[in-house]
């Protein structure tokens, strides 16, 4: 920057209390969303039980939070208006945090952007209102306020016009506040919230959510299913790991159920939402074998820890957390979620079956379903007796005048083993196209796809191996020298042991030298070079490294892939019947390795209703 044009001056001055309010709103109001989750926070601090919110013109024009916590008495009106003055900290220990907020910003800083007013009362107490226009603050005034606490906040940003060219359209904003409040109502399950546009006097209803009743993980279904709708709980699996002081709840999609981008991934510590790339990056690794490169999975989870492990105070917005121990809170997530998903076996996603349906529905216009007559138990009985096999001369006579006898017995052979009645994927009855494997079940039938799921059943086969007996290593005949940084020798030296596990083998070279030794021979012929790397740049990203495990991982599919039963293969019935029951005790085979599902699951009542009759 030129220094011509810079506005400094050879004395340093005092910026007054209204300046330095407005730059700690830049800071701590980014948007309106901002503004509704600083006051939706105090009221969660406050021990509401219910918050409703409301807004106009997203957010622009007003924002309204009522709840019904504890309220404020009227001489502490004036002082919840000044920077730093907050009741959730004494200010001795800044790592005992239990609250949302603890730096007392944020009122006084919307107070100097915007139109405030807060009213409140205490239980037994009289209600008060104080006003605060572009920091300029009123006094203290009577009100026949409720219990709990009303703050308004009108024409956001007029105290600041220059902000206004930064806010996006009505819409984007309105769906940032629906956004912010529905992941703190995932956080609070036993807390009600709504959300209302009340734009050109039209009030109208855009989120609702009661307080949830009974335990934990039954309160979290519930409050998920209203947010993230039925589908999503009825396609997850609880999540309940603990390690060393952290303890990883909440629920994670199977891998069948999946999103084309990450947009459903919500991640709260200690009740705080927040968007930490350490948690992300072990979110990501804990689907890394189920789930190609395009997909992302759908998951909410919830870290609980003393609040002396986690530094909640190292971001404006407190949407970033520094673990004490990052590889503690990495290690629980990815080694929580990976157990979750083995004990979900062969568990694949409800919605494929729900979109086969859909596109096996007719298209035209729907009639009313055939109800035929009820038939009496004699007719009934009569009909189950000629549909009973019977010998040629025990037929009725009349039945068979003038026709030939035909035979609709299928004997199995008898080198066919029975199958249990209770088996989840049932019994094989037919082979379609030399691809698809139809059984029946106790509810229902399931189609296979043979080649997906013999795939994933040998692919962790090998992988069982890879545990058992290690990684191969293949020596270079001139080992390959790459040159770094020494912070990134450092860093991967540091990394030498595990990194010798899986079959790569480094050496420092002096400087920022490292010397490559050996590669895993499953990859063949390798650019070391480029591996390092990758490697590298895993462990800035994620503060851990994926690559060489993921391309090993690479290697094992492709040879599971081409050792695998063939599409065009026909299969005899005991053979179909043997990769059901493999398919049932190997975790991970309700889908392929990428992600698609290996089978569908047709309800017998989804069956009927197709044919109308229901």
């Amino acid at each position: 920057m030129n220094t011509a044009h810079r506005n400094i001056r050879p004395e340093i001055r005092q910026l007054d209390e209204a300046c330095a309010n407005r730059i700690a709103a830049g800071e701590v109001v980014e948007r309106p969303a901002s503004a509704v989750k600083e006051l939706v926070e105090n009221a969660l601090d406050a021990g509401a039980t219910r918050i409703d919110v409301a807004y106009a013109d997203g957010g622009k024009t007003l924002i309204r939070v009522r709840d019904d916590g504890h309220g404020m008495a009227p001489d502490d009106l004036p002082l919840a208006l000044s920077r730093h003055a907050t009741s959730k900290i004494d200010g001795t220990d800044l790592l005992n945090i239990r609250s949302f907020g603890f730096r007392g910003e944020a009122l006084p800083s919307l107070g100097a952007v915007g139109r405030l007013s807060i009213t409140s009362r205490i239980q037994g107490g009289d209600g008060a209102r104080i006003t605060v226009n572009g920091g300029r603050v009123g006094a203290v005034r009577p009100d026949a306020a409720q219990h709990g606490t009303l703050v308004e906040l009108r024409d956001l940003f007029h105290a600041t016009p220059a902000r206004l060219k930064f806010m996006r359209s009505e819409r984007a904003e309105a769906q940032a506040i629906a956004d912010v409040v529905k992941r703190l109502a995932m956080a609070e399950p036993y807390v009600s919230f709504t959300l209302s546009d009340v734009s050109n006097d039209a009030p109208r209803q855009i989120f609702r959510a009661d307080a949830a009743q009974g335990a934990l993980f039954d309160a979290l279904e519930d409050r998920m299913a209203a947010i993230l709708g039925r589908e999503f709980t009825d396609n997850a699996i609880r999540i309940d790991a603990e390690r060393d002081g952290l303890h990883l709840t909440g629920l994670a999609g199977l891998p069948t159920y999946s999103r084309g981008a990450a947009v459903a991934q919500y991640l709260f510590v200690n009740g705080r939402p927040v968007r930490d790339k350490l948690l992300i990056g072990a979110l990501r690794a804990a689907y890394m074998d189920f789930l190609s490169r395009d997909r992302h999975p759908v998951a909410a989870l919830f870290i609980t820890c003393a609040p002396d492990l986690v530094d909640v105070n190292v971001h404006p917005a407190k949407s970033e957390v520094r673990f004490r121990d990052p590889g503690l809170a990495r290690g629980l997530v990815v080694s929580g979620l990976r157990h979750a998903l083995a004990n979900a076996g062969h568990r694949a996603s409800s919605t494929v079956a729900g979109a086969m349906l859909g596109a096996m529905r007719s298209q035209a216009a729907p009639h009313a379903a055939y109800q035929m007559d009820r038939p009496s138990p004699q007719a009934r009985a009569a009909s189950y007796q000629l549909q009973a096999p019977f010998q040629m001369d025990d037929a009725p006579a009349a039945f068979w005048s003038g026709s030939e006898a035909v035979s609709a017995r299928h004997d199995a052979p008898d080198t066919v083993a029975p199958v249990p009645d209770d088996a989840p994927l049932g019994a094989a009855r037919a082979q379609l196209h030399q691809n698809y494997i139809v059984a029946q079940t106790a509810r229902g039938v399931v189609i296979v796809d043979q080649h997906a799921a013999h795939e994933r059943l040998v692919y962790e086969r090998l992988k069982r191996q890879r545990a058992e007996n290690g990684v191969a290593a293949q020596a270079l005949l001139i080992p390959e020298i790459v040159e770094l940084p020494d912070a990134d020798a450092a860093q991967l030296l540091a990394l030498a042991d595990d990194l010798a596990a899986s079959g790569l083998v480094i050496e420092a070279f002096g400087g920022g030298a490292i010397v490559v030794r050996e590669t895993p021979a499953l990859l063949g012929t390798v650019d070391a070079r480029a591996l390092i790397r990758d490697i590298l740049d895993d462990l800035a990203d994620l503060g851990t490294s994926q690559s060489l495990q993921a391309r090993i991982d690479a290697v094992l599919s492709r040879m599971a892939c081409h050792g695998s039963v063939r599409s065009g293969r026909a299969m005899r019935l005991d053979e179909m019947n043997a990769l059901l029951r493999e398919m049932e005790a190997t975790p991970h085979s309700g889908q392929c390795n990428h992600g698609r599902p290996t089978y569908v699951e047709l309800g017998l009542d989804d069956i009927e209703k197709l044919f109308g009759r229901k």
